[in-house]
């Protein structure tokens, strides 16, 4: 059982210009696996990839480039890829008036959870309780999506989704970005938390040192140039945030 990418190219609709070269990527659940790069390298491209963004076409000409637990979701769209396990955590959350917040995601629970759906009273009680964990007050849930949030509170929100749909694997793009100090302890002590559980698979992406004062991975992984340069653990992650990604691998 995995989240598999395998040999993975891609380019942008838009320009026709090849933005992923043959990528490959393994995610085992309770695995953490950290995503670096410079700016420029394609780390959000292969975020909205992974989760079927149109702005993208795979070009990869071989079967099975993206599959979740030996399921082949290449060509699924996105709430289909979500009801498979797959979720992404946006770099930029957009904001959507005129929905609920609350009723987003008892919607999105009760789809993906369809077996055994909860009551408007029995999903409040468990929205409540994830809320304290990111110390957000409960008229958090009658604001609109995104509308009018804060950078933090943004971020915030796509955790408090993780905590509710406890989806299978996780893709988390720059999370840290954005969060001044109490709120980067706030998401990465409760992202901390939901890891030490060792149900999910995580891809954390990521520019700051910030992220490795709460999680220590198990593998990390240098994208340059629209390919992955270097797999391994800390040790890479330790020497560019020391020497910068020019350094000598």
């Amino acid at each position: 059982m995995s989240f598999k990418i395998n040999k993975l190219s891609a380019k942008i609709n838009a320009t026709h210009q090849e933005i992923l070269n043959d990528i490959s990527l393994t995610v085992k659940p309770g695995e953490v696996h950290v995503l670096m790069g410079p700016n420029g390298s394609g780390k959000s491209s292969l975020a909205k990839i992974l989760m079927g963004h149109p702005d993208y076409e795979i070009t990869s000409k071989h079967e099975n480039v993206v599959t979740l637990n030996n399921v082949d979701i290449t060509s699924l769209e996105v709430d289909q890829r979500a009801l498979k396990g797959l979720f992404l955590a946006n770099q930029y959350p957009m904001e959507i008036p005129g929905v609920n917040l609350a009723n987003f995601m008892r919607v999105s629970y009760n789809t993906i959870h369809s077996e055994n759906p909860l009551s408007v009273r029995n999903f409040r009680k468990i929205l409540r309780e994830k809320l304290d964990i990111l110390g957000l007050p409960e008229s958090f849930l009658e604001r609109n999506l995104n509308e009018g949030f804060s950078g933090g509170e943004k971020k915030k929100c796509e955790i408090l989704q993780l905590l509710i749909l406890e989806p299978k694997y996780a893709i988390l793009d720059e999370t840290d970005s954005g969060l001044d100090v109490d709120a980067i302890r706030i998401v990465f002590t409760a992202l901390a938390e939901i890891i030490k559980q060792k149900k999910q698979g995580f891809l954390l992406i990521t520019h700051y040192h910030r992220l490795f004062d709460y999680i220590t991975p198990d593998y990390v992984h240098i994208l340059k140039n629209g390919k992955i340069s270097e797999s391994g653990g800390m040790e890479i992650a330790e020497r560019i945030l020391k020497s910068g990604y020019e350094s000598k691998e």
